[in-house]
């Protein structure tokens, strides 16, 4: 899905009242973008349309101020945030983290959140705090649907059904929630299922784009005095699903969620919230099913599992908007990847062996005023370990990569270390006009990925640059110093956001060439990586890096009914260890809106426009890209009170355009040639359709 600007308005100039509902008054940070609207507009309220199109979550978190799209495959794109993303943003599902199933993290976070099924996304741009862990950029916390308790005690039914096709890849989408509620009592069943066809784009097809997945859970709820206790299981089938930027495709994830929790107040001014949970993600994916099959010799499939283990607590002392909070949580990760070829039982490989990390966190963070400056002051300690097993492989394995893998069995596969993270938010209310500065320390300890990788392969946790990379054991986390100001203004028709924020980070963990010769192939991982096309391996270490740059959403009422509604991006990355640029830094961009917003419809015509991008990682092989302008139409129509019809056509003019955040093309045999970047989606019509009874 893809949210219309005027969404982003609302969350904009209301932030407070939408999360009031939520029992805490949120900072002047948080940004929070709510499902669309099935009943009439109160003449005291904005439009709070969104529009559903991509299968994708991240690219409907994309259109907010300072975020972008990784396209990494229809079900695998990744939220750039101010130039972060992957394992740099605090992504959670629910308010659980866990963590990815595959080595390219082909199922990021979003991964786990069909469009159907989204409630609200709840968004800090710059960074997360401290009580959401430990993270070096933005947070994100996207919320699916669930049954709500009702007034009375009859239990009385809940419903909020939705479908939706989609012309540019055939795609349908179904969706929805069902369940039982009364005021102490909530039972729910969610489910989602969606098939799409490759991506039209003009010149063909883009061909292995397809996709199928599927949702199914349940979830409940008990009122106890003034808190609730909550359970809740959800299970994901993702089938076939074409990844054009990788060497494989997704053949499955079969994932399960379990999360249970307590959340109320003990006494007057005394709140608890504690948590548990658990995540298990079976992935297989291949270079033979859904790609033209390679040579018997070159087959491979890859299986690997995550299970991640969580809980947290905390109390709070005070009331929602001055308070003091105390707490702690655990995480616990093991993971496993296995590289075989099905075509010969002795060729199998274990590049990453129960590697396993586990991490014990607390935090304080403390929320007052001083004068007309509110605050937001926060720290957290975190203590963390990592260790690998020594790496089996079959009898059928090269000698190179078994001479690899019995060094790393000699090596050491054991790291521990702590984090600290702090943050400060000040902003004060001068009613049209909202100023806000926030200042931090943030970190982020290395991925089992960047560190125990022993052998080389395109393993990168979804960087999709075609290289190929080895980890190194010894990193250090990575720790951000943060500054950003900015500030709100509004009035009776009007509105503005803009912020400014520079980054330094050190420590920043990135590909460096193998050793000081590449090119020279004179080493063992270079001689494996040479074998598998690639004489010039990267190496994950510790650099140093600079982001800055600013944002903007800003609106206006133009006369009665018609409005304007923009946002725009600007953002740069830089090492500072040598003269390179930071790799997959989206381009300047900008969209505006024109909307007539009536009582029961609407009509938008959106403008977007992107920049090329020049400033490229020299280090990654990064190619250019042109800027672009594209147009899209969107349109409602509330049919009745809890029945809804949205449509529109994306690309309007069907433009040809190539997206810098996209991958290059693996696949043989399609419309779009290999390791070419791959094209943005052609002219694309939807129409979707959705009842609630609440």
């Amino acid at each position: 899905m893809k949210a219309s600007l005027l969404a982003i308005a609302v969350a904009l100039t209301a932030p407070t009242q939408v999360l009031a509902a939520e029992g805490e008054t949120p900072s002047a940070e948080t940004i929070v973008v709510t499902a669309a609207r099935i009943t009439a507009l109160q003449k005291t309220a904005a439009a709070e349309d969104e529009h559903a199109t991509s299968p994708d979550g991240a690219a409907f978190i994309a259109r907010q101020p300072g975020a972008a799209l990784v396209d990494n495959g229809a079900l695998s794109g990744q939220v750039q945030m101010r130039g972060l993303f992957g394992e740099r943003i605090a992504v959670r599902i629910n308010g659980q983290h866990f963590a990815t199933g595959g080595p390219n993290a082909m199922d990021p976070a979003m991964h786990y959140a069909p469009m159907a099924l989204i409630d609200r996304v709840e968004i800090a741009r710059g960074i997360s705090p401290v009580r959401d862990g430990p993270g070096l950029g933005g947070g994100i916390n996207t919320i699916l649907k669930q049954v709500r308790f009702s007034e009375g005690n009859t239990m009385a039914p809940q419903a909020d059904i939705s479908g939706q096709y989609r012309s540019v890849d055939d795609s349908i989408a179904l969706g929805g929630l069902v369940g039982l509620a009364n005021d102490t009592f909530r039972i729910g069943l969610i489910a989602s299922r969606e098939k799409g066809d490759d991506t039209r784009f003009p010149g063909g097809r883009i061909a292995t784009t397809g996709y199928e997945r599927a949702v199914y859970g349940v979830h409940a709820g008990l009122r106890a005095g003034s808190g609730e206790l909550s359970l809740e299981y959800r299970r994901q089938e993702t089938g076939r699903s074409g990844n054009p930027p990788f060497a494989m495709d997704i053949i499955y994830f079969h994932t399960d969620f379990v999360r249970i929790g307590f959340e109320g107040d003990l006494a007057d001014g005394f709140r608890l919230e504690a948590h548990a949970d658990y995540a298990g993600v079976s992935h297989r994916m291949n270079n033979f099913e859904l790609r033209p099959a390679p040579t018997t010799a070159m087959t491979r499939q890859s299986d690997t599992y995550a299970d991640t283990i969580g809980a947290d607590i905390s109390l709070r002392f005070g009331s929602a908007s001055r308070y003091v909070r105390l707490g702690a949580d655990v995480e616990l990760i093991d993971k496993g990847y296995m590289l075989y070829n099905p075509l010969s039982t002795n060729f199998f490989i274990h590049p990453l062996d129960h590697a396993e990390s586990d991490r014990l966190g607390a935090f304080a963070e403390w929320r007052g005023g001083l004068g007309p400056v509110e605050v937001e002051l926060g720290a957290r300690l975190d203590r963390h370990g990592a260790e690998t097993g020594a790496p089996r492989f079959g009898p059928g394995v090269p000698l190179g990569p078994a001479n690899l893998a019995l060094a790393f069995a000699n090596a050491d596969r054991d790291w521990s270390g702590t984090t600290f993270d702090t943050s400060l938010r000040l902003w004060a209310d001068f009613g049209a006009i909202t100023p806000r500065l926030t200042l931090a320390r943030k970190t982020r300890a290395p991925s089992l990925i960047e560190r125990f990788s022993w052998l080389p392969t395109e393993a990168s946790g979804g960087l999709a640059d075609g290289n190929i990379y080895v980890g190194s054991p010894s990193l250090k986390a990575e720790k951000a110093w943060v500054a950003e100001a900015g500030f709100d203004w509004s009035s009776a028709i009007a509105y503005a956001r803009p912020v400014v924020y520079y980054r330094r980070i050190d420590d920043f963990i990135q590909g460096v060439p193998f050793d000081a010769t590449p090119g020279l192939v004179n080493t063992s991982v270079e001689m494996v990586a040479q074998a598998s096309g690639d004489a010039t391996p990267l190496r994950f270490a510790n650099t140093e890096a600079d982001i800055w740059g600013a944002d903007l959403a800003f609106g206006a009422k133009i006369a009665g009914p018609l409005r304007i509604d923009g946002v725009a991006s600007y953002v740069r990355g830089k090492r500072q260890d040598i003269n390179d640029n930071l790799y997959r830094m989206v381009p300047a961009n900008g969209r505006l809106a024109f909307a007539w917003e009536a009582a029961s419809w609407s009509l938008s015509l959106e403008g977007q426009a992107v920049t090329a991008q020049k400033k490229l990682s020299s280090t990654n092989g990064e190619a250019p890209s042109k800027g672009y302008f594209l147009a899209n139409l969107y349109g409602h129509w509330l049919v009745r009170d809890g029945l809804r019809l949205d449509f529109g056509i994306e690309n309007l003019f069907d433009r040809y355009y190539l997206e810098h955040l996209a991958g290059y093309n693996r696949i043989s045999g399609s419309n779009v040639p290999l390791g070419m970047r791959l094209p943005g989606s052609g002219r694309s019509a939807f129409v979707k359709l959705r009842w609630a009874v609440r």
